[in-house]
């Protein structure tokens, strides 16, 4: 069967895509949070906390996911396309949830595993109904 070798190799491609679709944002699923607002904090140049509150999260993602977005839109607004993730730290009290993110912003693809382009996040994070700054 001259296909089986293309076959094998798809089959292999999207088991490999597969195991990657848990580090996009969150899904919403039956999530209905209030997302209570964000404080941007000018670190350096290049460097931004953004320190983010809401309650009915689901767990630490959901609130990094929430830095994350708003990460994003400040790239955006400051003419830069990339971000890449330094730390976020999670505190909950009661229901409501605190997280502080810090990212470097850049205009190119910036070194590290975990950057993100800000274009596709800001429609991503709209998508899913999460705010951005």
């Amino acid at each position: 069967m001259p296909h089986a070798p293309i076959l094998a190799s798809l089959t292999a491609a999207f088991v490999a895509l597969s195991a990657c679709a848990g580090t996009g944002p969150v899904s919403q699923g039956s999530l209905n949070p209030s997302y209570q607002g964000i404080q941007t904090v000018l670190l350096q140049e290049d460097m931004v906390s953004f320190r983010v509150a809401l309650q009915g999260a689901r767990d630490n993602a959901d609130v990094e996911a929430y830095g994350r977005c708003a990460a994003a839109q400040y790239a955006l607004i400051r003419g830069f396309g990339f971000a890449r993730h330094i730390r976020t730290t999670v505190a909950q009290t009661g229901n409501t949830w605190r997280g502080d993110a810090v990212y470097l912003i850049s205009a190119a693809l910036p070194p590290g595993l975990r950057t993100i382009d800000a274009e596709v996040t800001v429609r991503d994070c709209g998508a899913l109904g999460i705010p951005t700054i």
